[in-house]
Parts: structure tokens; sequence; C-alpha cells
């Protein structure tokens, strides 16, 4: 990135960050205390209300449409069950110390940041020390001079019992819970595969360096969908003729420009290893554009095993261009049979899986781990725009945290009484909407386009008599004149994109 690009994504970021905290869409978590720790954030009610959506939206387009079933697991597990998974073993991050200031960082990423290439994270420790010493690696902070890399375990452990008597961890990943519950979904959901379950939920991990925002915090949300199926069977899988046309942007590994691949293709060509992982990842690509991300932005980078999970024999992260750079959304991996070996022998239960023939397999898993913060993120940073009025977020309608703020033009003559009728009759229908009443019409718009609101419904002396309103669309300004009968009907099709705004009512000039 070139000096001028990099200070204008900087400066992208710094406007994004100060427009979120402003309109309370995130924030540092326990700011009235000073000594808080970095790596935790809060989520006013816009934000929570844009998160909200977000989840729906990955509910209805993945879930549903796939039929997938969703579970909610706990948040705190025994340490037994992170020994079956490998976690206690495997899941820890190299990081260094500054001699001088004692500040802690990742090493991968500083040596990352500092010489501008990708170092991977499962690099040797001796070779991070090398390549320290090589490039004369300072400390960040103060300059001073970098002791020895080391290994630090990044599980989160936690007190449970009197006594502390049980030893458990916060989960690291959200997916361990939907492998526990593996043989009672076999039991009482009547499975058969390929089957996805899922899940929405908080993992932590012990982040030693917290930055950029909420796209790298302790506690954090992920949308969690594996896919368990029979390895022989990895070529067979339903409605993937609706996607063998349909183009993925692939980062290949050893290149350095994204490829537009056809599904077909993928399989065709053994870039993955069969049809059930290329149809998943194209229908992730689908939903993400579709949640409000553009596809040019969008990208999968293959991950060389170098760099891949320890669980997993292939992976393609799901990537989005920020101000920030290339971001890291889901982790697509194809974690095999590891997960639910793991748990069978650690924990001597049978999680196998009787085909109809009689035959036992341990089936594989295709996981999309998508994280809700980065996604957060990333749509608020790709629909961040400089309008007349200052910045705003152009949301989808489907994850805009209201479908329409209901403002009355003055605060007498009826209009605000006629007002709160619209709005009632708009949530009973299940409408996410708001009254406005104070300041200026002009700067009310301003104030609703800042945190994505589509549409506003303005009062004026003439509805009361002609029962209609004006209906404003946030992206063009435009303004039509629509009678209150038809305003739920109309509404509705606008946020599902059915109609466009010059045919939902009379136009105004």
């Amino acid at each position: 990135m070139k000096k001028e690009e990099k200070k204008e994504a900087n400066e992208r970021y710094e406007k994004l960050i100060e427009l979120a905290s402003r309109k309370s869409i995130f924030y540092p978590a326990a700011e009235i205390y000073p000594n808080s720790p970095a790596g935790f954030w809060d989520f006013g009610p816009v934000g929570q209300a844009i998160r909200r959506k977000i989840v729906d939206f990955w509910r209805h387009e993945l879930l549903q449409k796939e039929n997938m079933l969703e579970m909610h697991g706990s948040q705190i597990l025994p340490a037994s069950v992170f020994e079956g998974s490998g976690h206690l073993k495997s899941f820890a991050d190299p990081i260094v110390q500054c001699m001088k200031c004692k500040k802690y960082e990742r090493a991968d990423r500083l040596i990352s940041e500092r010489i501008g290439k990708n170092v991977p994270e499962a690099t040797p420790i001796e070779k991070l020390d090398e390549l320290i010493q090589e490039n004369r690696i300072k400390c960040a902070k103060c300059k001073g001079d970098l002791g020895k890399v080391s290994k630090f375990n990044m599980m989160v452990e936690t007190i449970v019992g009197k006594q502390g008597e049980f030893k458990t961890f916060l989960r690291p990943e959200s997916c361990q819970s939907i492998f526990l519950n593996f043989a009672r979904m076999v039991k009482t959901m009547r499975l058969k595969l390929p089957q996805g379950i899922a899940q929405v939920g908080g993992a932590f991990r012990n982040e030693i360096s917290p930055r950029q925002s909420i796209t790298r915090s302790i506690e954090f949300s992920q949308m969690e969908a594996e896919i368990f199926f029979d390895a022989a069977k990895i070529n067979e899988i339903e409605n993937f003729d609706e996607v063998a046309n349909y183009k993925i942007r692939v980062l290949r590994l050893g290149k350095e420009k994204v490829e537009e691949i056809l599904v077909s293709d993928l399989v065709s060509k053994k870039i993955v290893p069969g049809k059930i992982i290329a149809y998943y990842l194209a229908r992730t690509q689908q939903v993400w554009n579709k949640m409000g991300i553009p596809l040019e932005k969008l990208r999968f980078r293959e991950v060389d095993k170098d760099e891949r999970a320890f669980y997993s024999l292939s992976t393609f992260d799901f990537e989005v261009e920020t101000s920030i750079g290339w971001l890291e959304l889901i982790a697509n991996n194809y974690r095999t049979d590891y997960d639910l070996k793991g748990h069978m022998k650690h924990s001597g239960s049978d999680l196998q899986y009787s085909e109809e023939g009689g035959a036992k397999i341990i089936p594989h898993i295709w996981e999309i781990s998508a994280g809700v913060d980065r996604t957060i993120f990333a749509i608020l940073d790709c629909c961040l725009r400089e309008g007349k009025e200052g910045l705003y977020f152009a949301l989808n309608p489907l994850i805009a945290p209201y479908q329409c703020a209901i403002l009355p033009l003055v605060n007498k003559d009826g209009m605000p009484e006629f007002g709160e009728k619209v709005e009632k009759e708009l949530k009973n229908k299940w409408f996410d909407v708001f009254s406005d009443d104070s300041g200026s019409i002009g700067r009310r718009y301003a104030r609703n386009d800042e945190i994505g609101v589509p549409f506003c419904i303005t009062i004026d002396g003439d509805s009361l008599k002609n029962k209609d309103v004006t209906l404003r669309e946030r992206d063009s300004g435009k303004q039509v004149r629509v009678k209150v009968s038809d305003l739920s009907d109309v509404l509705r099709k606008l946020v599902f994109s059915e109609i466009k705004l010059e045919s939902a009512g009379k136009l105004l000039k």
C-alpha cells in the first residue's frame, strides 16, 4: 500500500471509530474506570440492534435455507474437554517481551509488520528469534531490545466450586459445544448426513496485544456452523447444481492476484477436497455479499499447511478488504474426524454415526466459523459514506438498526399524535421503528442517516387531511408520498428490495 493510500485508510478508520463511539455503536467496556484492560468492548443500543440483525440475517440466509440445526452451548467447560480437543497442548501463540518496558507482543505479527511479509503463526520459535535478530527488530513502544520468543497458551481459565476444585476454561471457540452434543443430536433429532449444526455465542482468547478495536479482542462472538458428513460421500450434496456455475474469488497459494473460479472447477481441478466444501464456500460468499459487502472486497485465501490450525487438513480464510487491510472474517476449515475422535478417546463415549446399512463411521466436519464482531466492523467499514451532511452508514435495510424513523414536522397541530398512531401500527406489524421529534427536519434526516436508518417518514399538515406521509430514502434523498393504508406493505417491499422508491408512491420533486 502506497503512503498516501495508507494515510487515507488510517483516516477512514479513525472516522469510523469516532462515529461508532459518538453514536454508541461500540466503545470500550468499563470505560469510566481508567485502568480497565484492553480487549473488551460494549455495544450500545444502535450497535446491539445491528449485531442482532446480522445474526438474524445469517440464520435466515444460511441456517434456514440449508436446513441446519441451531443449539446453544455453555461458555464454561471442564479442562478435560480441552484435553480431548487438543487446545491445552496446541492452542498457543508465539510471544516476545521487551527487556526494557516489559511489554509483550505477538512475535509473528510484530515481525510481519516490520518486514512487510507474512510470517506464519506455526513458524518455529528458533526461526522467529533469528528473524528478530536479522532484521534488528525492536520494541514497538520504547525501541528496547526484545527477549527470546516463547509460547503462550491463550486459554482463559476460570474458577468453579467453593475451593476452585473444578478446573474449567472459558471456551476459545464455540464449536466444541457442537461436537460434544453430536451424539445427543443424532439420537434426539434423527440426523441424516450431511447435516449442519450451528450456534451463536461468546468465545474467549487471552490476546496478548488487543488492537484495532473490535477486530482483535479477548471476548468476542462467533456464528459457527459445523457440517457433518461421510468422508466417502464428500461429492454427494443436494443443490450443488445451483452453485456449480457461480464464481468465487480465491487467492491461491503462491499467487498475488485473486482469481474468479467456477465452483465446479474448484472440484474438477482438485482445489478443494470435494463438492460439499465447494458448495459451502459458494454459499458463504453469497451470504456475506448479500449482507452488504461488495464482491470486489471479498476473497477466500488458501492457507498453507504451516499456517493452518492444528486440526485442519484444508483451510480457506474468508477475508474482506477494509481500512485496516485484509481482515479475516471466517475460518473455513476441513477438520476431518479430528474432533470426534479426540472426544471419543478422552471421554470414553461412542460418537460414531450409524448409517442406514448398519455400518458405523466417524463423520468428517467442514467448519464455517464466522466472527460476529469482525463482520460488524467490516460492514460498517464498507458502508461508510461521505454525504452533504457528513458521514453516514449506507447499511443494507435488513441489517440497519431500524427500518425507519418517524418525524413529525412540528410538535403541534396533531402531528405528534398522528405519528404515534403510525408508529404503533408499524410496530404491531414487527417493524423496528422509532420517533424522532427533536431539532430541524434536516438535522433529523442527517442524524438518522448517520446510524444507517434507510427510510424516514415525515408527518406534516397534509398528512392529517389526506391520510398520507412523506417517505424519504437515505441513500438517494428522494421522497415519495404514500398513503398510510399502504405504508406497511410499501415499507416491507422496500426493505426486501422488491421495489424501487419511485414505484412506492407519488415521487416528489
